[in-house]
């Protein structure tokens, strides 16, 4: 659900110093304009290759540090009903995640590497989850309106250029729109319920405006890399487009329940795209680069889990060896 449009410090990065054989490029161009897809044992430029690596990495370790705020809820949500949505919910971003670090393996990155990443802090992970939820009333924002914001640029790279991601990317897509629903569903509930209930809500919304503007990326820059990834459709949208496209259908969707973003400037132009208040692109810079208010303690969880079950896994890989189970 939660594969940001934007790859953090891809603006900032270097060109390739390696220059792809020109003959092959121009016979990969040609295929990604024929709209065929891109095979792991096909020939591929380099930095489409490490592009797709970041990408598809950052997307599946988004999937799963994701599932942590609302799986703090499971046993406090309000029934037995929405605490077996939740459930089945949680379960499946973590499926999703599986299915995306196998996408990246296929691009030569093994999953120890990219788990190694994401706990040093190299890899990075969409910035929506470096904040709290503090109430129920956040997991039904999460779940409807940060999911949405996820849907649209999945949908949207579906159909791009490699195929094991756009595959991968089909099944997420057909899953999450049901946790969208889900999401609504809890969303109205309380955008029609007591005074208190939309109270509740309104705040979680206020809280979650910005890192929603957010999680698309900043706007558009003149970067050595956006234009060639556009051209080879490893991104399918501009961070401009995808915010422009949720704001498009989820504003109005919002307001027509009561409930309103926290932005005075917030309104759509004529010419189809979204003014808004400067969302402070600083916060935004520093909870991607690890000083969020929830950073330390989402990787404190992975690494907990990391270092507690890492007999799990080696038990699966020597089956006949003999294990002695941690007592904490």
């Amino acid at each position: 659900m939660y594969g940001g449009g934007y790859i953090p410090g891809q603006e900032n990065e270097k060109p390739d110093q390696f220059q792809d054989d020109p003959v092959k490029l121009k016979e990969f161009e040609e295929r990604i304009d024929r709209g065929e897809k891109i095979e792991p044992h096909d020939w591929m430029p380099r930095g489409y290759r490490k592009q797709l690596i970041r990408m598809i990495e950052q997307h599946a370790h988004s999937e799963i540090i994701g599932a942590l705020p609302e799986g703090t809820w499971i046993t406090r949500a309000p029934g037995f009903r929405r605490k077996m949505a939740l459930i089945a919910k949680v379960q499946d971003e973590v499926g999703h995640g599986q299915l995306l670090y196998n996408a990246a393996e296929t691009l030569g990155k093994s999953r120890e590497e990219m788990m190694a990443d994401l706990l040093s802090g190299k890899s990075k992970y969409s910035n929506v989850f470096n904040y709290p939820a503090k109430t129920w009333a956040d997991v039904a924002v999460i779940g409807f309106l940060i999911d949405a914001a996820a849907i649209v640029n999945q949908v949207a790279n579906s159909k791009g250029s490699y195929g094991p991601y756009c595959r991968a990317l089909e099944r997420i897509c057909y899953e999450e729109s049901f946790h969208l629903k889900q999401g609504h569903d809890a969303f109205v509930a309380l955008a029609t319920g007591t005074k208190k209930q939309r109270a509740m809500l309104q705040d979680a919304v206020n809280r979650w405006y910005r890192p929603i503007i957010h999680f698309f990326g900043p706007p558009d820059v003149a970067s050595v890399h956006t234009e060639k990834l556009m051209r080879w459709k490893v991104k399918m949208m501009s961070n401009d487009a995808m915010r422009n496209q949720f704001l498009s259908s989820y504003v109005p969707k919002v307001r027509e329940l009561g409930i309103d973003f926290p932005d005075p400037n917030l309104r759509k132009n004529a010419d189809g795209t979204w003014s808004f208040s400067d969302p402070d692109w600083d916060e935004f810079k520093r909870v991607v680069r690890g000083d969020g208010p929830c950073n330390k303690e989402r990787l404190a969880v992975r690494k907990w889990v990391e270092t507690e079950h890492r007999w799990i896994r080696e038990a699966l890989f020597n089956p006949s060896a003999k294990y002695t189970l941690p007592l904490s």
